[in-house]
């Protein structure tokens, strides 16, 4: 049953706190002087933290599709908007030095709370027009976002950022009005009932076309390329949020568009999504293997973790750990690849693998916090990212996906190459006391406790992930 409008807004109070901050947020720093505009991170912090609160305590909601439908609060997007707000309070801790008393520091809060909003509209959009604005909520923060340093790497990053969104933003709308004129209609259920009857390249085209934008806010092949440039040349702060938060709407979205309104059209989309995966987790650890910078070489891995992603959406609607698995690795992803990020953060000078030589001398914490977020990321027990892994791989088995699980493994292995070049001389070898971010440093220890205490906890944690889509 669709409720009224009051129950509606009560639903989506969550995403209502987050606007509310952002318009408050930026009005506030508009009178407030540069020297107090850290009031306004502090109160996006707050609103953060609020809205995780709502957001847990409407996990106990039923299923439901709100404004006439459109959009759908169930228990992926339950767990996505505490997984994106938990991933955005990280992100504005470990940036607090790298903005604190900037005059654009109100800004840059903004654009993180709308891109962490857009992130939430994409993951609950069931309709095709949502979908749309939940890409360009998401990815028109991020433009600003990278180009905020005002350094020439950083603009031309911004450059091939934007020119490769808008490629896909316009493929996206191309894919709209395809399949609006197949299906008979841009919500979900009309687009299940009209898709099957509609002509078969038709509805491949406007699949193909829509799915375009997906693919770009994953930074998976072949809409990657934009990802290594932007890691590499934005603040390390807006890197983490960038290769992390928006993949987390993203593969969500996909994930509901393959389950509920493209699940009868008789076409064999597991294999298409297959393919990217095995292709962005291949292509992703090959080119990691030669890098020095830390920071491509995250953006390279992130790439490679989207291929992990994909296997749980390839086979949506066909394998029982499915979506609680994808569920999982969003969580266990988010908070080990922010983990790393915030080792980077944390030690504003270093920049290349030779830089961290010692760090387990001088700093044996932040050298503790690399360590398990490098492992996790592998895949190393006892680690999130493992059991995000294993139910993945499961997950890919049970749904016919056997020669995937192979690949993965095989990739899996092949990782442990170039996240061991980090930290061997990390572990080893001595160097003089570096400049730390204390900030930073604890939200990297914070992430790399969290990423433990997950993977101890899979168990329960996946039970409470456990549900299915709204319809």
């Amino acid at each position: 049953m669709t409720p009224g409008a009051n129950e509606a807004v009560t639903t989506l109070l969550p995403e209502l706190v987050l606007v509310l901050a952002a318009v408050v947020g930026l009005l506030a720093g508009s009178f407030l002087p540069r020297r107090r505009q850290g009031l306004v991170r502090a109160g996006a912090v707050l609103a953060v933290v609020a809205a995780g609160v709502l957001s847990a305590v409407g996990l106990a909601r039923p299923a439901e599709l709100v404004f006439s439908g459109t959009y759908a609060v169930d228990a992926g997007l339950g767990v996505l908007r505490l997984v994106v707000l938990a991933a955005t309070a990280l992100t504005l801790l470990l940036a607090a030095e790298a903005i604190g008393g900037n005059r654009r520091e109100t800004e840059v809060v903004v654009l993180v709370l709308l891109a962490a909003l857009g992130t939430i509209v994409l993951a609950g959009a069931n309709d095709l027009l949502v979908l749309a604005a939940g890409f360009l909520l998401t990815s028109l923060p991020l433009y600003a976002l990278t180009g905020f340093t005002h350094t020439r790497r950083s603009t031309e990053a911004a450059l091939k950022q934007y020119l490769l969104g808008a490629l896909a933003g316009v493929l996206m709308l191309v894919g709209v009005a395809v399949l609006l004129g197949a299906g008979g209609g841009t919500d979900y259920p009309t687009l299940a009932t009209g898709l099957p009857a509609a002509a078969r390249i038709t509805v491949v085209l406007g699949v193909v076309a829509l799915v375009a934008g997906l693919l770009f806010e994953l930074g998976a092949v072949p809409l990657h390329f934009w990802v290594p440039d932007v890691t590499q040349a934005a603040s390390t702060p807006v890197a983490a949020f960038t290769s992390t938060v928006p993949k987390l709407g993203a593969a969500l979205a996909l994930y509901r568009l393959l389950d509920v309104p493209l699940a009868g059209t008789g076409q064999d989309w597991s294999l298409l999504v297959a393919v990217i995966a095995a292709a962005s987790m291949t292509l992703g650890n090959l080119a990691a293997f030669a890098q020095d910078d830390v920071r491509r070489l995250l953006g390279y891995s992130a790439i490679s973790q989207v291929g992990y992603l994909l296997m749980a959406v390839a086979v949506a609607g066909r394998a029982e750990l499915a979506l609680s698995s994808l569920l999982l690795y969003l969580a266990a992803y988010a908070v080990t690849n922010l983990g790393a990020f915030a080792v980077v953060a944390a030690l504003p000078h270093a920049r290349t693998l030779a830089d961290f030589r010692g760090l387990a001398r001088t700093q044996p914490w932040l050298a503790g916090a690399l360590v398990v977020c490098l492992l996790g990321l592998v895949g190393t027990p006892p680690t999130a990212v493992f059991a995000g892994k294993l139910t993945v791989f499961t997950a890919a088995g049970d749904g016919g996906l056997g020669w995937l699980v192979v690949v993965a493994a095989i990739n899996t292995v092949a990782s442990l190459f170039y996240y061991l070049r980090w930290i061997a001389p990390a572990v080893r070898g001595g160097g003089q006391a570096p400049t730390v971010d204390p900030w930073a440093r604890a939200a990297a220890v914070t992430a790399a406790v969290s990423s433990l205490a997950l993977g101890v906890l899979a168990g329960p944690a996946l039970d409470l992930v456990n549900g299915t889509l709204a319809r």
